[in-house]
């Protein structure tokens, strides 16, 4: 016949742990919650930095996956509650910004804009035809805006 195990074990031991560890966090000083949350980012940047490249898309697979399928599960309610804080977020963001940033912003959009609508497409014939499909993105506009790299 095994022995008796003395304490708690199991469920409740686990459960008394979590307990502790949610103590100890409300009184601890944004000093140190600042050092943990440092602790964890950076075991998380180690951790991705030593994953092979087969690991790295097999993690991004699943979480790509893993969002498909919450996206699938959400009723119209959820879908349209999740698109107002996101339309919320940007606006807030978009209050927040400076009138530098808006302007640096509204450039590089207009810029993007007219390079890849206008420039980098000639009208031959009637019809627009992209330049040079073997080229990067980057080296079609500079090829477009006739500068060199």
């Amino acid at each position: 016949m095994p022995k008796r195990k003395r304490g708690i074990t199991g469920d409740v031991a686990s459960r008394r742990e979590a307990i502790r560890k949610l103590e100890r966090r409300v009184v601890e000083t944004e000093e140190e919650r600042s050092r943990r949350l440092s602790t964890m980012a950076q075991r998380g940047q180690d951790r991705r930095a030593e994953e092979k490249e087969e690991q790295r898309n097999s993690r991004l697979s699943d979480m790509a996956q893993r969002g498909q399928d919450r996206r699938a599960e959400e009723t119209e309610e959820q879908r349209n509650r999740r698109l107002t804080v996101m339309g919320q977020c940007n606006q807030q963001r978009r209050a927040e910004e400076t009138e530098e940033q808006r302007k640096e912003n509204t450039f590089w959009g207009e810029r993007n804009v007219y390079v890849s609508d206008n420039i980098c497409k000639k009208k031959i014939g009637g019809r627009h035809m992209k330049i040079s499909n073997k080229k990067t993105r980057f080296e079609r506009i500079f090829t477009c805006l006739g500068e060199s790299k």
